[in-house]
């Protein structure tokens, strides 16, 4: 059956064209390989007339609104509540201000498109990633130093930038500015990031080795990057994964209601979680939205979010149903800000439990007041499906046997992925049936339209093909269908399919006009109606182009031999019109 790969993997057969080699398309101008990576690199320091400020952006000339370095000031910084000493690292995520162009958006485009769905950037937003550091300084007035080295990317690639943050920090708070010059200049030469490829990252002198995942992985294995033995004296240190975090440690506080947590975000309920720390909050809100995978998550959420945010009165509003957001919040002031929210996940310290956690009931939400109350999941909501008690006990047992923290994480991230292959399927088997028969696609014709989604129509299909199939799990999965179908996540779903299928029959339409004898057609025609279907091709390569349609090179060259062959077989004050004429 397909996967939630389903209308790309059938595309497979049709690749497109390579560009040409990402090393040559890299090699434009100093930073432009920085930039595949990082858009800058912020300084932010505590200054006691100002608060918080941006006092380092590298390289120097990237660009950063008022608006942004606001965001990034404020989000860079632990809540005064949160008592972080020592060294902390967490995650933000912000939206980019409008307007600004990115350069080498092309490149960058094309390497996206081999991307997982749940991997692709979001031009809306920009992470954070910050090493934070607080410790007593009896030099200074407020006797603390506190400063965040914060990396700022379009790439979700969060335990890469944690690896890294945590090599190079230290080594900035000591020796500082010549030091980050260093860090960047290593970056300038990275490769890009090439999804399906095993890279090699130096920093610092030590290599990351790495692999990004591609759209073609089957979903939930990771191809394991070796650790070589380096010749030269170089330490190399090889990444199991640039995206995933600790699910396990991060779900431990809520172990018995991770099937309701997983419905919650599948449905695009508005989250509220309550953290002691940004280092929770920013991990707790990154597990739940990667818990959903391989669907991506559409709606926004933001692993760490302050009363000083730009969005912090639109997500905060009474006057309007709470939005279809998760949020991750350490302020106190939030417990009653955010009291009528619907779904809160209160954590308290996150440790890995020695015993079998207690069982626990969901809490109501009258009894949540403050951020003192105890740890715990408070919402009113119902389950649409029965409590998989199998997932608890094994998981449980781990705990007894002291099995590894990673070990339950894979355990955890397979039922995950499972319970959203067995969603998922029945509508990746009826939406792949709008697709119309190839015997309708006609070289002279419009490529025919999609068959437009009816409800009705798929929830028939689910009595004998539902996720019955697939899962053992009972409960009102047609409750949770027509729930979803009404959600962001759907609506992004289906756009994303819909695109796609749209493409492959823009595809299959270019292949049909390919094998059709062209020359001949245009003979048996009026000039004016060979220079129409001439223009009408010319804009079909312009296309395939522009919009990277699954066709194969093969197709593309024969289509550009039919239309010179047709142009040579007209008038010369024609050809050279034609010839001119880039549409």
């Amino acid at each position: 059956e397909p996967g939630p790969g389903g209308a790309e993997a059938a595309a497979e057969d049709a690749e497109p064209a390579e560009p040409e080699s990402p090393d040559q398309c890299l090699s434009l101008l100093p930073w432009d390989r920085f930039s595949a990576w990082l858009h800058c690199v912020c300084v932010v320091g505590f200054d006691l007339e100002l608060g918080q400020a941006v006092e380092v952006i590298y390289p120097p000339h990237s660009k950063l609104t008022d608006k942004e370095k606001t965001n990034i000031c404020y989000l860079s910084f632990p809540d005064s509540n949160s008592g972080c000493l020592g060294d902390t690292q967490f995650c933000f995520r912000f939206r980019q201000s409008p307007g600004r162009k990115v350069s080498l958006c092309c490149f960058l485009d094309q390497l996206d498109k081999d991307l997982p769905v749940y991997l692709k950037k979001d031009s809306a937003y920009y992470y954070g990633y910050v090493y934070f550091r607080q410790v007593r300084d009896k030099s200074l007035k407020r006797g603390y130093f506190q400063k965040s080295l914060v990396l700022i990317s379009k790439l979700p690639y969060v335990h890469l930038f944690r690896t890294m943050l945590k090599q190079i920090a230290p080594g900035y708070f000591e020796k500082s500015e010549a030091f980050l010059e260093a860090v960047c200049s290593d970056i300038d030469r990275w490769p890009p990031p090439v999804p399906g490829k095993v890279l090699q990252l130096p920093i610092m002198g030590l290599i990351m080795k790495l692999r990004i995942p591609t759209y073609r992985d089957k979903p939930g294995t990771t191809p394991i990057v070796q650790n070589m033995h380096q010749a030269d004296a170089q330490i190399s240190m090889a990444l199991p994964t640039v995206h995933e975090v600790d699910l396990f440690r991060c779900f431990c506080p809520v172990f018995f209601h991770i099937q309701m947590l997983w419905e919650l975000v599948l449905l695009g309920e508005p989250l509220l979680v309550m953290a002691p720390s940004p280092a929770e909050s920013s991990e707790t809100v990154l597990a739940l939205v990667s818990c959903i995978s391989p669907l991506k998550y559409c709606s926004d959420f933001r692993p760490y979010f302050t009363i000083h945010d730009s969005e912090f009165k639109e997500y905060t509003t009474r006057t309007q149903a709470p939005p279809s957001v998760i949020l991750g919040v350490t302020n106190p002031f939030f417990a009653k800000t955010l009291q009528h929210w619907p779904h809160i996940i209160r954590i308290g310290d996150i440790k890995l439990p020695g015993e079998v956690p207690k069982q626990v009931k969901v809490k109501k939400l009258k009894n949540l007041k403050t951020l003192d109350s105890k740890p715990g999941v408070y919402t009113s909501y119902k389950p649409y499906l029965n409590k998989d008690e199998e997932i608890v006990k094994q998981l449980q047992k781990g705990v007894q046997q002291k099995r590894p923290t990673e070990a339950q994480s894979v355990i955890l991230r397979r039922y995950f992925l499972e319970l959203t292959e067995s969603f998922i399927i029945p509508l990746e088997r009826y939406v792949a049936s709008l697709m119309p028969l190839q015997k309708c696609i006609s070289p002279w014709k419009s490529p025919p339209q999609l068959r437009q989604f009816s409800q009705d129509d798929f929830m028939k299909t689910l009595e004998k093909a539902g996720p019955q199939l697939t899962s053992g799990l009972k409960g009102d999965w047609i409750g949770l269908y027509r729930h979803f179908l009404k959600s962001p996540n759907f609506d992004g779903w289906f756009r994303s399919r819909q695109k796609e299928m749209t493409q492959k029959l823009e595809a299959l339409h270019l292949e049909a006009l390919c094998n059709e004898n062209l020359v001949f057609w245009s003979q048996e025609h009026t000039e004016v109606e060979t220079v129409d279907l001439v223009l009408k091709l010319k804009n079909k390569l312009l296309q395939a182009d522009r919009e990277h349609l699954p066709v194969k090179t093969d197709t593309l060259k024969k289509l550009q031999t039919h239309i010179n062959d047709i142009i040579l077989a007209l008038p010369d004050d024609l050809q050279d019109i034609l010839l001119k004429t880039g549409t």
